[in-house]
């Protein structure tokens, strides 16, 4: 036990709550290009104005910097994908896919790194096929001009 450990215990980092982890899953779609296209930050802010986790919040500076610092944690932001496993909830699960897809998707086209991250968040997730193929179906058909 190391010094810090003999006054601290060797308690566990606290793990991110599911509004946070749907954060950090919506911050990684909309920078998975390394580009934040003006659709995307359109699409990342207009979630934060309408979802019940975020929407008139008074703490949601404080989710900002906790999802940001559970970011950090990572060397690459796509090595966070593996944090989102931990997602307790079945419904933001479902909602983080939803989500993701239409971020990737709003800005007109999908490039190789989103299409990637989208898949990796299916596996992290637990979404089915059949569930994805109908999410970027519609998808499909919100952005289809």
């Amino acid at each position: 036990m190391g010094l810090l450990g003999k006054f601290m215990g060797n308690a566990p980092a606290k793990k991110a709550t599911d509004d946070i982890l749907l954060l950090m899953a919506m911050m990684m779609m909309s920078s998975a290009d390394g580009v934040l296209e003006g659709s995307e930050i359109a699409a990342l802010e207009q979630y934060i104005n309408t979802l019940p986790e975020y929407k008139d919040n008074p703490n949601f500076d404080k989710q900002m910097a906790e999802a940001r610092k559970a970011m950090s944690k990572f060397p690459r932001p796509r090595d966070a994908i593996k944090a989102l496993g931990d997602i307790s909830s079945p419904a933001v699960k479902k909602k983080t896919f939803v989500l993701a897809a239409d971020i990737a998707m709003s800005s007109g086209e999908v490039d190789e790194a989103e299409e990637e991250l989208l898949e990796a968040m299916q596996r992290v997730l637990g979404i089915d096929d059949h569930m994805a193929n109908e999410v970027v179906m519609v998808m499909a058909l919100k952005y289809a001009t």
